[in-house]
């Protein structure tokens, strides 16, 4: 018996133009593209949708891909990852500060995990909340003025296999996204 996958429709992406599959919390992401762009002043080419992040854990490969990884000066230097969620936020804060500490060689400084509605803006250096609701999200203003002058931080070594772990167990729960269909 061969494995039937639900229906779905498909939307057009804000940023990119193509049509995605509406599934899971797609959106909500739709819904904060153009709140970045409209309300925050990022341009599209400062988003990146479904960044890659590939990290070997225990010994074996594991990708998976960050819903929105925004720059603001033409994408040198990643400043924050948005993970879009469908139902509760405080269940996903973990997963998208262990995504923006392993994604490069430095910690991207913000977190963001939104539903669209609301939002919750958390440190990833610290791993601790500094806003809530999508005015907290910096404007890319804000944010260049802000990370202008900061020194970008590796994550310790010595927590670096254990963060590991952490992304990808909060990260393999995602069964309804665009990458498993």
């Amino acid at each position: 018996m061969s494995k039937t996958l639900k229906p779905y429709t498909m939307i057009t992406d804000f940023i990119t133009g193509k049509d995605v599959p509406n599934v899971g919390a797609e959106e909500n992401r739709q819904t904060i593209e153009q709140y970045l762009v409209e309300q925050k002043g990022y341009l599209k080419e400062d988003i990146q949708i479904d960044a890659d992040i590939e990290l070997t854990v225990a010994g074996e490969l594991y990708r998976s891909q960050l819903d929105l990884v925004i720059s603001a000066d033409g994408g040198k230097t990643r400043l924050m990852a948005i993970r879009c969620a469908a139902g509760s936020l405080g269940s996903r804060e973990r997963e998208i500060v262990a995504a923006a500490r392993l994604l490069e060689n430095y910690q991207i400084p913000l977190s963001v995990v939104s539903d669209g509605k609301t939002a919750i803006v958390l440190d990833t250096v610290t791993g601790k909340k500094i806003g809530e609701g999508m005015d907290a999200i910096p404007s890319k203003k804000e944010a260049v003025y802000k990370f202008e002058s900061l020194e970008l931080q590796p994550f310790p070594n010595d927590r670096l296999e254990r963060e590991k772990l952490i992304f990808r167990t909060f990260d393999s729960e995602n069964v309804n996204v665009q990458r498993n269909i």
